[in-house]
């Protein structure tokens, strides 16, 4: 058990007085000051380095911050942005920085903690507060009726989930779900046990942001994973980065585009939002970025409104084409296309009627602007165009990323150095869960060659989802949640309606390094298992292991705890999932099967030998893992311009423009990241880019907006969200703050907006929550009841 005492709780709710769902950080008003217009320089090093030297030490700070992201150290678990071949001493960003102090912090959660903290007062508390107690490090349990968690041996835990999933009726009752942390390792040993266990239930994070880009790329070129690798940035002549802030979510691909600019790349973002990390950018590791201006990055700010992207993208691609009609075999890439690809045809036919007047509603811009996009696309040899969830959280999602598919195919910027579509990962390790086998869709010839290589057999039928999983806890179809790392309760849309769902599960199990909001939210039992963390020392049987990860671009490496871990009693990922399938699958008449699992746990690269034999590209995965910098996977559109689609061709789409139809009075609302933010981990409540400091109650809107809503900064006000489902859901109390956004664009943060995200608000074909437009009318906050002073 650890000793450490526990810290004096810093949050801003009383214990045992829970807030309702989605209800905003309570506190005094926000500071909030005008927008920053450049990002990093000589702040981005204090902000990085103050959090860890207060945090860690300076000792510990410096081991781990100067090991991250190095051959022979840990990658960082804060984005899935790839590394270069040459790296630099101090390989990391402000908020890589952030993400290991908040893993590697020596404070500890002290036995006491349990007593005092009841699991009722912890849903009155925010993200960040609970995130602040500090690392879990004893297994606890959550009795059915009782409100406290008490410490349990790991044998009792084990027990304890292995009683409830062999009661189950069947299989499918029980819901497993991954967070992008997790190493291949672990992902491959958790899905192998799964399946083993007789459910394809395997949703992920994935379900909640990239789902569209890997549906509209898998029916479009074969492959839903980015067609570019990290140097191609450097060859590229322009990069479109639509829906994305790369100031905040993967501040090391400033560098990058600084790096190409350098080489003479073009620059367009395309935003609802003006970033300042795409404005200008002090590299702090150059003189230019301490002393002087920095970089501009951005040579064409489009700030389009929220879901016109798709109209854009057509719009572009219309005038690509009427420059083909007016100079023939002059701007298309024909010899591409008639080799590669079909549909040129139809598409062609399709933009001829596309509506100019209906481009710019839908878009907020001037042809003018559209015209210049288009004349940088032409002019451009080679192009990338990168994305991330402004893209992806939209109905229309899967339709807008085939438009960029379309966009890049019509000149051949797929499959030749410096182009191509490059979707960034949020998560470090989201894709390479992905890859190994963490969906509730696999295709068959992965499931089959599960069953070869273990001798076992595996179901075929298709799972659930993020989304669905909710439902079947809501409905009883699902009555066991088993989540290894994540905060579903907190990333899922439709707060309310995802903790009465979760709240109904006979058993909820989190696989944890630190509190999150889904701690809080329980079936009638529960139970929260610590991990390793990613900086830590992992020892096994065999003496020390390392994990592998895949990047943004497919680049697959190793990962090498640095520190020893916080507390004696925790076990790594891959442990955990190992001596549970042994407990759970060895109550069954034929025993826990053909799987070594005790040789999983005991040596990772026994589960290598695995990979290597299942996974198409990972052919002698231990030899290639141990190269300096790992090895990258084959990507047939990328490397050969070959296209593992039906026909063998990539697809040129025709797709209906569907405008979004908003009501008078109403605005669009985005869910957005603040700056001391990682997913659902709240750092800090500041927004230094956005000029917020000491809250996150706000809505960032339009003056102009404001003024014909008969509204003004500093005025208090509830968001009501509306749906046809006619439920009113509301987040109450925020402080408007008058921002330039799009006009009829408003944006407030996740996750605490999640609460406005109807359920059945979700993206076709991909089942993405639609958090990036969502209808919302602002109606003035009642004013805080004013109570007498005592005579």
């Amino acid at each position: 058990m650890s000793t450490n005492t526990h810290p004096t709780p810093q949050g801003t709710s009383e214990p045992g007085v829970p807030r309702a769902a989605g209800a905003p950080e309570e506190g005094p008003d926000p500071e909030v000051r005008p927008p920053r217009q450049w990002a990093a320089g000589v702040p981005g090093i204090l902000h990085a380095l103050d959090p860890s030297l207060h945090g860690m030490g300076v000792a510990r700070s410096a081991k781990l911050l100067l090991r991250m992201n190095h051959q022979h150290g840990f990658d960082c678990m804060s984005c899935a942005w790839p590394d270069p071949d040459r790296r630099k001493a101090a390989e990391f960003c402000e908020n890589g920085a952030k993400a290991v102090n908040w893993e590697a912090t020596p404070l500890t959660i002290h036995p006491a903690f349990w007593r005092d903290n009841p699991v009722s007062s912890l849903r009155g508390r925010t993200e960040h507060w609970l995130g602040q107690q500090g690392r879990l490090v004893d297994p606890v349990y959550k009795a059915p009726g009782s409100d406290l968690y008490t410490p349990v041996t790991w044998e009792q835990a084990f027990s304890i989930v292995a009683d409830h999933l062999t009661a189950l009726d069947t299989p499918d009752q029980a819901v497993f779900y991954t967070s992008g942390r997790a190493s291949n390792e672990a992902a491959f040993a958790y899905q192998l046990f799964v399946r083993a266990f007789g459910t394809n239930n395997l949703p992920d994070c994935s379900n909640m942001c990239h789902e569209s880009t890997g549906a509209a790329m898998g029916d479009t070129i074969g492959v839903g994973k980015s067609t570019v690798l990290y140097d191609d940035f450097e060859q590229a002549d322009l990069i479109v980065i639509m829906g994305q802030n790369p100031g905040t979510n993967h501040p090391r691909m400033l560098t990058a585009l600084e790096d190409a600019k350098g080489k003479g790349a073009q620059i367009v973002a395309v935003n609802p939002l003006p970033e300042a990390g795409l404005l200008r950018y002090k590299n702090p590791q150059r003189p230019r970025g301490i002393l002087g201006r920095g970089t501009q990055l951005a040579d064409q700010f489009l700030q389009v409104r929220l879901g016109g992207d798709m109209a854009l993208l057509q719009a572009v691609s219309k005038r690509v084409l009427d420059a083909e009609d007016a100079a023939p075999g002059t701007v298309l890439d024909h010899a591409f296309l008639a080799e590669h690809t079909t549909g040129l045809d139809a598409l062609r036919a399709h933009l001829a009627a596309l509506d100019e007047d209906e481009v710019l509603r839908a878009t907020g811009l001037r042809t003018e602007e559209i015209d210049e996009l288009a004349d940088r696309y032409l002019a451009a040899d080679r192009v990338i165009i990168t994305w991330a969830m402004g893209l992806t959280q939209h109905k229309k999602a899967v339709p807008t990323i085939k438009e960029v598919i379309n966009l890049l195919l019509l000149r051949g910027n797929i499959g030749k150095p410096g182009a191509g579509a490059s979707p960034i990962r949020g998560h470090s390790n989201v894709q390479g869960d992905r890859t190994m086998g963490i969906w509730e869709q696999m295709p068959a010839s992965f499931l089959d060659a599960l069953d070869a290589e273990f001798g076992i057999t595996v179901p075929r039928h298709h799972g659930l989802d993020a989304v669905d999983s909710i439902r079947a806890l809501a409905d009883g179809r699902a009555k066991v949640l088993f989540a290894l790392g994540g905060n579903l309760v907190g990333a899922i849309s439709d707060t309310t309606a995802a903790e009465a769902a979760v709240s109904r599960a006979a058993l909820t199990v989190q696989v944890s390094t630190k509190l999150n909001r889904s701690h809080a939210v329980t079936g009638d039992a529960a139970l929260i298992l610590p991990c390793l963390g990613r900086t830590e020392i992992d020892r096994q049987g065999s003496g020390e292991q390392f994990v592998s990860v895949e990047d943004s671009v497919c680049a697959v490496h190793a990962s090498r705890g640095a520190v020893e871990p916080v507390g004696p009693n925790l076990l790594s990922e891959v442990a955990i999932v190992s001596r549970l399938a042994r407990e759970v699958l060895g109550r069954r008449p034929q025993g826990d099967g053909p799987v070594d699992w005790a040789a999983f746990e005991r040596d990772y690269d026994t589960i290598r030998d695995h990979i290597a034999a299942v996974v198409p590209g990972c052919e002698d995965y231990n030899a290639k893992i141990r190269r300096e910098s790992g090895f990258v996977l084959p990507h047939g559109p990328r490397d050969s311009r070959t296209f593992p689609t039906s026909d063998g061709k990539a697809h040129l789409t025709v797709n209906a423009l569907e405008a979004i139809d908003l009501p008078a009075g109403r605005l669009l609302l985005q869910t957005v990241r603040a700056h001391d933010q990682f997913n659902t981990t709240v750092y800090a409540p500041n927004d230094r880019y956005r000029g917020i400091k000491h809250g996150r109650a706000v809505v960032f809107v339009n003056p102009d907006d404001l003024a014909d809503l008969g509204l003004a900064d500093g005025d208090r006000v509830d968001l009501h969200g509306e749906h046809t489902d006619g439920v009113d859901r509301v987040l109450p109390g925020l402080r408007v703050v008058a921002y330039p956004s799009a006009r009829g664009c408003a944006a407030t943060y996740f996750p605490e907006a999640n609460v406005l995200v109807p359920l059945d608000a979700v993206a076709e074909t991909s089942n993405t929550p639609v958090s990036k437009a969502v209808v919302v009318r602002l109606e003035r906050a009642p004013e805080p009841a004013v109570v007498p002073a005592p005579a």
